[in-house]
C-alpha cells in the first residue's frame, strides 16, 4: 500500500496527543471531586455515572479521527504493471531557428513569419501523429536537442510554443548538422522504423546536408523536407513595431529567398518529400508520406492506476462515529447486574 499524500500521515500524531489531554481532564475530573470527599463514597451520588464508558467513547473518537486522517492521506493499493503494445515510427524534428525565419512566409512582407508558419504546421502534425512518437531539434548554425524522442505530446507542444530565434546564437543553415544530431537522437531500437522532418527556408545553407540525407537513407531513415517562405523573398524585420529590417553592410535591407531547389534536393537525398508549407494542405501530404512507412511495433510499459482505498476508512470512520452517538456516557441498564472488575 502506497498513500498520495503520506505527508499527512503526521497527522496520526494528534490521536495520542488528544488521549493525553483526555487522560489530564479525567485525572483532573478526580482531583475536584477529591475536595468533597472521597471518590467511593461520591460514586453512590452518581449511579448512573459508567466509569468506564467516556473510555469506550474517546477510544471510538480517536479511532475514527485516526481512520478519517488515513483517507485523506489517499491509502491505494493494487497497483501493477501492464505493457501496452502500440504500431507506430519515430520522428524526429528538425527546426530551423535562424534570423531569417522572422521573414514573411508569403510574398506580403508584413505577412505571418516563417517561424510562425512553421510552429503552425508542426503542432498540426503532432494533432495527427497518433502512436508515433516524436523529438525535436533546433539548429541554425549549430543544431541542439530541444526535446529526446517521447511519445509525450504534451511536452512536444509546450517545446514548439518556446522556439525563438534567439536558442541559437550561431547564425547560418547548418541541415546537415542537424540531420546528424538527429540520427543520433532516435532510440537504439532497429525494428522501429524512423524518418526526419527537416523545416527550414534553406536559407544560408551550408555543407553536408545532402550527404547526410543519403546517409540517413542508406540506414533506411526517411528525410522529408519542409520549405517555409517566399520565392519572391522578403526582408528580415528587426523591429516590427517601427519598420526596421536586418540591413547589410552597404545599408539596404537583406532579402531573404525561400531555397526551394535546395529543399527538393535534400529530400531526393533522403529518399523522402519535399512540401510546400505555404500550402493549405501541407500537413495531409506529410501525413500521407509519414503513412507510406511501415509501423512498427512500439512497445510501451504503463502502469495501471493503484486502486483508491480512501473509502473504506471513510466507512470504518463513519461506523465508529455511529457507535459513539450511541454510546452514552452512563451505564447500560441490562449491564448493571454485571460486575467486571471487582473483586466479591
Amino acid at each position: 500500500m502506497n498513500f498520495a499524500y503520506p505527508h499527512l500521515l503526521y497527522l496520526l500524531l494528534l490521536v495520542p496527543a488528544l488521549f493525553a489531554l483526555w487522560l489530564w481532564a479525567r485525572m483532573a475530573r478526580k482531583a475536584k471531586l477529591r475536595r468533597y470527599g472521597k471518590i467511593a463514597n461520591l460514586e453512590h451520588l452518581m449511579p448512573e455515572a459508567s466509569k468506564y464508558m467516556p473510555a469506550v467513547k474517546i477510544t471510538l473518537e480517536l479511532l475514527a479521527l485516526a481512520a478519517l486522517i488515513v483517507a485523506v492521506a489517499r491509502p491505494r493499493a493494487g497497483e501493477k504493471e501492464e505493457v501496452e503494445h502500440t504500431s507506430g515510427i519515430e520522428v524526429m524534428i528538425a527546426f530551423d531557428v535562424s534570423r531569417s525565419m522572422l521573414a514573411s512566409s508569403t510574398d506580403d512582407p508584413g505577412g505571418v513569419s516563417r517561424l510562425q508558419r512553421a510552429k503552425y504546421i508542426l503542432n498540426r502534425l503532432i494533432d495527427k501523429l497518433d502512436n508515433d512518437k516524436v523529438g525535436l531539434i533546433v539548429f541554425a548554425g549549430e543544431a541542439y536537442t530541444q526535446l529526446p524522442i517521447t511519445t509525450d505530446f504534451m511536452s512536444a507542444r509546450m517545446y514548439l510554443d518556446e522556439i525563438s530565434t534567439d536558442m541559437v546564437q550561431t547564425q547560418g543553415t547548418a541541415i546537415g548538422t542537424a540531420i546528424n544530431m538527429s540520427l543520433n537522437s532516435f532510440s537504439p531500437d532497429s525494428e522501429v522504423n524512423k524518418a526526419i522532418i527537416v523545416i527550414t527556408d534553406g536559407e544560408n545553407h551550408e555543407g553536408d546536408a545532402v550527404e547526410m540525407a543519403q546517409y540517413a537513407k542508406s540506414i533506411g531513415i526517411e528525410v522529408d523536407v519542409i520549405g517555409v517562405g517566399s520565392l519572391k523573398g522578403a526582408p528580415i524585420p528587426i523591429d516590427p513595431r517601427h519598420g526596421e529590417f536586418l540591413k547589410d553592410a552597404s545599408g539596404a535591407p537583406v532579402t531573404t529567398y525561400l531555397n526551394e531547389s535546395m529543399a527538393k534536393e535534400i529530400a531526393s537525398a533522403g529518399g523522402g518529400t519535399y512540401i510546400n508549407g505555404s500550402g493549405n494542405k501541407a500537413v495531409d501530404q506529410l501525413i500521407d508520406q509519414l503513412d507510406k512507412i511501415k509501423k512498427s511495433d512500439l512497445q510501451h510499459v504503463s502502469y495501471k492506476s493503484s486502486a483508491e482505498q480512501f473509502p473504506v476508512f471513510v466507512w470504518i470512520a463513519l461506523i465508529l462515529l455511529v457507535i459513539d452517538v450511541c454510546v452514552l456516557p452512563r451505564k447500560i441498564g441490562w449491564l448493571k447486574q454485571f460486575t467486571f472488575f471487582t473483586k466479591k
